[in-house]
């Protein structure tokens, strides 16, 4: 240990009073095969906003069909063609289809890669003290293994046969077989190939984002000092890479039972009256493997909002962060959770009930860390001396519908109450709310906070607040009604419900639902347009445009590779000191050596 600890120190201090001159780059080597941290966080940002454009796209078109089902829209033939949208009229398996590949990219390509991959890339080393990353190389590595996923994902809605088509859970059979839909054949073994390349991706990042957190934090940067956002993309990574190995193993035996002959998944099936010779599978085996990655996916979703959210926060409510500690320890309570609840997405696949009970117990439990970060946003925004710029209305708008959002989890954490909405849309309401929109409204609200550090310039303020009132109303225009429909019985997946007698009355609701979906697509338009006519032309940004206290504002405006010019910065406090009494300004940099007899507050809170 002493050994390890000399050679840190040693490294630490090359790093600390050595600035290694980089050689000038060619276009290439600047921007496309980059190793600098900050241009790896632009790649991931910029794909990840045209795979979020494309699902996007996709949600507008099934929308279309289950609001007016039948109907000829000329969009459809647009996107589509006459294989898929002959006439305008939604083929069945493509609905199928969409649905899949939408879900596939928000939660991966969107949620989990653009959200971990352009902020941990981003602030990682500008909020630790670091030059870049730990291996810059296997930085680069992980967004081309992203971006080849994201390439992958893409042309599988463009093969003959259609995309995958099993959902985004992609469960056997439909998905182990592929004679068994249209959906199940070359599209389906596009979409493996593509969530395999993803997953390393993730690992070759997340392992990444743990080394540099863990050895390259600059000299005072103790860990009660780190930033919650550094804290919140250090264990997600801690999550990814402990849990998305599963979901890798499960895709390796999905392909084998594809493709080999095996039966890992597989037993007694029959196609169109003939027996195959596949037995003693089950297809329980992959949904346990895919919730065991599956749920601490959802936190591997929103644990780096809760850090965007704790930051941008403290800084626009020019208050400390309301119990620094407690944050870090319900954070790292809900990461221990995560990983011993994933029994309550199963609930009516045959559950011994006694493991059940086990699975709705530490569901329920969880709910408390959740609580605690909830209330602890609310008591940060007491009493503050609040600036509603457009990054505090989003993260505002993010604890809203996490709130929101997880008073209908408790209804799913009951088993007894799962079982009567397990498959309806009550189920799709809960988790856009809760997962899906907390983390784009987080997102959004990092976007604008960090845009300036970014590209050196500032996004329009009144665009700002007309894309976050347009998105916010429009979300619950959608989410809310949706809870309603779930109640009702309605299930989800069906490509038309007005085959059903009980379903006709509820036909409106659905009607509101798309109406509020195309307009909040439509809204997004307002940031694409002010984010890139922003780059080139917004107001060029201060050196600190928030007044804020952390190390990122110290470095130039736009830094170069090695962001800071001679030495590394010393911490020498935590980065909550806001409106500190006794002091004449509001906020105090960490590197503000700390008075005689001044307390640090990250050591006590």
């Amino acid at each position: 240990m002493e050994t390890l600890a000399a050679t840190h120190d040693t490294t630490h201090q090359a790093n600390h009073v050595h600035h290694h001159e980089h050689p000038k780059l060619s276009f290439i080597e600047k921007y496309v095969f980059s190793m600098d941290h900050k241009i790896i966080s632009k790649q991931f940002l910029f794909t990840a906003m045209f795979m979020a454009l494309a699902a996007a796209i996709m949600s507008t078109l099934f929308r279309l069909q289950l609001a007016w089902p039948g109907h000829s829209f000329p969009v459809m033939h647009y996107f589509l063609g006459d294989r898929w949208a002959k006439g305008g009229i939604l083929d069945q398996n493509m609905y199928l289809g969409l649905i899949t590949i939408h879900g596939t990219i928000m939660v991966f390509f969107l949620l989990t890669g653009g959200l971990s991959g352009t902020f941990a890339n981003l602030l990682i080393p500008l909020q630790v003290g670091a030059r870049d990353m730990a291996s810059p190389m296997l930085n680069m590595l992980s967004y081309w293994f992203f971006l080849i996923a994201s390439i992958l994902m893409m042309i599988s809605l463009y093969v003959e046969t259609g995309p995958a088509s099993a959902g985004w859970t992609i469960y056997p059979p439909l998905s182990a077989l592929p004679q068994a839909i249209e959906g199940s054949g070359v599209g389906m073994t596009l979409w493996l190939s593509s969530i395999s390349l993803f997953v390393v991706s993730s690992l070759l990042g997340g392992l990444n984002y743990i080394v540099t957190v863990l050895n390259l934090r600059t000299k005072g940067m103790k860990m009660t000092r780190m930033p919650l956002t550094i804290w919140a993309l250090l264990i997600t990574a801690v999550l990814g890479v402990l849990s998305f190995p599963v979901l890798f193993g499960a895709a390796i035996l999905l392909i084998f039972d594809r493709s080999f002959g095996t039966s890992f998944y597989l037993s007694d099936i029959y196609i169109g009256g003939q027996a195959l010779s596949q037995t003693g599978g089950s297809p329980v085996l992959f949904e346990h493997l895919f919730w065991f990655l599956g749920h601490p996916e959802v936190y591997i979703v929103i644990m780096p909002a809760f850090g965007i959210i704790s930051e941008v926060m403290s800084v626009n409510a020019r208050k400390p962060i309301f119990g620094y500690r407690a944050m870090i320890g319900s954070m790292l309570a809900i990461a221990f959770l995560a990983f011993i609840v994933w029994g309550h997405h199963m609930f009516v696949s045959g559950m011994n009930p006694f493991l059940g009970s086990v699975f709705v117990f530490t569901t329920l439990l969880i709910a408390i860390p959740s609580a605690i970060k909830a209330f602890n946003y609310i008591t940060t925004l007491w009493k503050g001396n609040i600036v509603f710029n457009p990054q505090m209305l989003f993260v505002i708008g993010a604890v809203s519908t996490f709130i929101s959002g997880g008073l209908t989890g408790i209804i799913l954490a009951d088993s007894a109450l799962d079982v009567a909405v397990h498959g309806t849309y009550f189920v799709v309401a809960h988790f856009h709310i809760v997962m899906g929109l907390s983390a784009v409204l987080a997102m959004f609200g990092g976007v604008y906070h960090w845009f300036p550090k970014m590209f050196g310039r500032y996004m329009n303020k009144k665009l700002g607040y007309w894309h976050f009132w347009l998105t916010f109303i429009c979300a619950y225009g959608v989410f809310l009604p949706m809870h309603f429909v779930g109640l009702a019985g309605v299930p989800r997946r069906y490509f038309n419900n007005d085959l059903y007698p009980a379903f006709e009355k509820l036909q409106h609701l659905n009607v509101i639902i798309s109406v509020f979906a195309i307009i909040g697509v439509l809204s997004q338009v307002i940031f694409f347009v002010n984010f890139f006519y922003s780059i080139f032309r917004g107001p060029k940004s201060e050196q600190n445009p928030w007044n804020s206290n952390t190390l990122e504002w110290t470095t130039p405006i736009v830094p170069e590779h090695g962001n800071w010019p001679g030495s590394l910065p010393e911490v020498y406090r935590w980065p909550y000191d806001y409106s500190k009494p006794g002091k004449d300004v509001d906020f105090i940099p960490q590197t503000v050596p700390m008075e005689e007899g001044e307390l640090d507050e990250g050591e006590h809170m």
